[in-house]
């Protein structure tokens, strides 16, 4: 019989009842769910710290914030003021608030499994605890294939800025190739404190880029010389819907709200930064509440703007919406952005793929921070074999709307929802409904647990779906690998 009459009360209750950074550790020890650090990991077992891989814990609460801020306001926020025309902008106004605070709840829960399991070091070490070597390989694999999809969309977004700023001067493999080396170079550094000053610069890029589109919009409107989003008529007044669009199909609508999943698609790298900061426990939630309140009110301010001004000749990416020389203008300054979300997706990539390597199949005594030839070359064969996949991919789909909507539908809503949700469940299995507000909670995430299912399946086959139409429509140019000038997809 399990005796824990000198264990806190509070820790009874589950690590949602507690900020306590120590109980974690405690806890498990007396339950017997305590999952010692890995064999390369330094833990202070008086103080719940387990010392970074990497060159120790670099990152503040203000690094932090900055790293979640060129991660998730990035690629997403230029899929919304479409998405507004596309399910009216009432209904696209909440979808945004509503998907920004469960995403803030989800990342919340995150800090609370790294109090109980403070030995993870992203989100496969959470799987691997929750369901053991199978959930681990599953989820493994995700992992790696969703980090290579959002690094491809960054370069789709770069391909078309490129093309839209040199008039398509150069085959759109190509454009889509160069920063895909430039990413790969900013990903060989090995530590992700490099990826907190980078913050500055993509953070400033994003806004600077969306405010030059603003500007231009407000002083000589959108191209009206040519069909709007769905094909209404030229040299229209500019018009707004206030609900779903009609000539959208079900499809398409269901797409466009997988964008929005994909404008919080940063969860999934929250666990790896957390590994770097000096104090997660302390900083984490601090971060995500400041990232949140921040983004969530800047996806709906540049969302209502942007499509205001421009109606139905709004344009994916919405740096596009912008007249002439603007939108060239936007595309370069958005350059920083888009390197800063293939550098900080990219790292966390090539991170785990370099973990598993050294951990699982070298079975290296070496410290992963060691400046071997081995660890050096294990490094840069995982960054290449992860920026040449995610090349892959990005051909495979060069369109901006159909790539952010694979994977929304394949991968996001689970690393953003259903994971951290399932998380929740594990962490309070047994006492789900001890109290009224357990219970509250446990409904809640079994909810956002199967909507994440039902999102996947239905996402995929209508993301998939709307790509198939478009591929066999003579009358698209969308194709894969193509030179064509992917502006117009």
């Amino acid at each position: 019989m399990r005796t824990d009459d000198h264990i806190p009360n509070h820790l009874h209750d589950g690590p949602d009842a507690t900020d306590n950074k120590y109980a974690g550790y405690d806890d498990q020890k007396h339950t017997g769910d305590y999952f010692p650090p890995p064999a390369h990991t330094d833990y202070d077992t008086d103080h719940g710290i387990v010392e970074d891989h990497y060159g120790g814990k670099k990152l503040g609460m203000m690094r932090t914030t900055l790293i979640f801020f060129t991660n998730q306001v990035g690629i997403g926020i230029l899929s919304l003021p479409g998405m507004l025309h596309t399910i009216g902008l009432i209904p696209g106004i909440f979808t945004i608030i509503i998907l920004g605070v469960i995403a803030t709840y989800t990342a919340y829960i995150l800090i609370q499994f790294y109090r109980r399991y403070p030995s993870v070091r992203d989100i496969v070490d959470c799987a691997k605890i929750m369901g053991g070597l199978p959930l681990q390989i599953i989820v493994g694999i995700a992992n790696v294939l969703n980090l290579c999809l959002i690094c491809a969309s960054a370069n789709v977004t770069l391909s078309i800025g490129f093309n839209t700023i040199s008039d398509h001067a150069l085959c759109t493999v190509g454009f889509i190739g160069l920063p895909m080396v430039a990413c790969w170079l900013l990903c060989m550094p090995r530590t992700m404190n490099f990826a907190g000053w980078f913050g500055i610069p993509a953070t400033i890029s994003i806004l600077a880029s969306v405010f030059i589109v603003v500007i231009a919009l407000a002083v000589d409107g959108p191209h009206r010389d040519t069909t709007g989003y769905f094909g209404e008529p030229a040299n229209e007044p500019i018009a707004m819907r206030l609900g779903p669009n009609p000539l959208a199909s079900m499809n398409i609508q269901f797409e466009s709200v997988l964008n929005v999943a994909f404008a919080y698609a940063g969860n999934q790298a929250f666990v790896t930064v957390m590994c770097e900061m000096r104090n997660p426990s302390k900083d984490f939630t601090p971060a995500i509440v400041w990232l949140n309140v921040i983004a969530i009110p800047l996806y709906v301010i540049i969302a209502c703007v942007v499509y205001h001004l421009s109606g139905q000749y709004v344009v994916a990416p919405a740096l596009g919406s912008a007249p002439g020389v603007a939108s060239k203008v936007a595309y370069g300054i958005l350059i920083p952005t888009m390197l800063g979300s293939g550098l900080v997706f990219g790292h966390t990539g090539i991170k785990y793929m370099y973990n598993v390597l050294m951990d699982s199949v070298i079975k290296s005594k070496a410290k992963l921070t060691d400046n071997t030839f081995l660890t050096w070359g294990v490094w840069l064969g995982c960054g290449t074999a992860f920026w040449v996949t995610a090349f892959i991919f990005a051909n495979a789909i060069p369109a901006f709307n159909s790539i952010l909507g694979i994977s929304s539908a394949l991968f996001v809503t689970w690393f953003t929802f259903g994971l951290a949700n399932a998380q929740w469940i594990f962490l309070n299995w047994g006492q789900q409904f001890s109290t009224w507000r357990k219970a509250l909670l446990s409904i809640f995430n079994w909810f956002l647990f199967f909507a994440s299912a039902f999102l996947t399946v239905f996402g995929l086959y209508t993301s998939i779906s709307d790509l198939n139409g478009r591929v066999k429509d003579p009358n698209d140019p969308l194709d894969v690998f193509t030179c064509t000038d992917n502006s117009l997809f």
